[in-house]
């Protein structure tokens, strides 16, 4: 196999079962560092975005809520542009500048309405990353959102974020 050879290497079964986790071989590392690295090209986490959103000056690009209006409502991110999915190629190149990156958002890990929305807009041209967790992650780490009624902000959810640090460290 050569370094550029992105063909997994079968694992060699150390037991007369095999173990469930290498049943399929990892990735080669070239192609595991194609795959991971393509990744980050097309992901933010919510920790990265708080803190570019949070820095002085501009973050570099917009971020992009596509839920509905009554989502909107009961919860978006500070500074989010609100365009639902179905009015992007309608409304997309009328509010957004096809030169700034654009970070899409939905409610969830259970929901793919931000990759949707990161899709519709890539077919019209913009640059785009989906921020992965979407707005419950958002919540969940404890980062503060706007509401109908006003700003708001819970406690950070010990699973998703270290409570007595500014950053999980990875």
């Amino acid at each position: 196999m050569t370094a550029t050879d992105t063909t997994p290497t079968p694992a060699a079964p150390t037991t007369a079962t095999a173990n469930p986790v290498l049943r399929v071989a990892p990735a080669s590392p070239a192609a595991a560092a194609a795959y991971f690295g393509a990744s980050l090209a097309f992901h933010a986490d919510v920790s990265d975005v708080a803190a570019a959103l949070a820095a002085d000056g501009d973050p570099g690009f917009v971020l992009l809520d596509s839920r509905s209006t009554e989502s909107w409502d009961q919860g978006h991110v500070p500074g989010a542009v609100h365009l639902p999915t179905a009015l992007i190629p309608e409304q997309a190149e009328q509010l957004l500048d096809k030169s700034v990156p654009v970070v899409t958002y939905c409610w969830g890990p259970g929901c793919n309405g931000a990759t949707r929305a990161a899709l519709a807009l890539a077919q019209l041209g913009f640059q785009v990353k989906e921020m992965l967790g979407g707005f419950e992650y958002w919540a969940r780490e404890g980062f503060a959102y706007e509401t109908w009624e006003g700003p708001a902000r819970k406690d950070a959810d010990p699973l998703t974020a270290p409570i007595d640090a500014d950053d999980c460290g990875c």
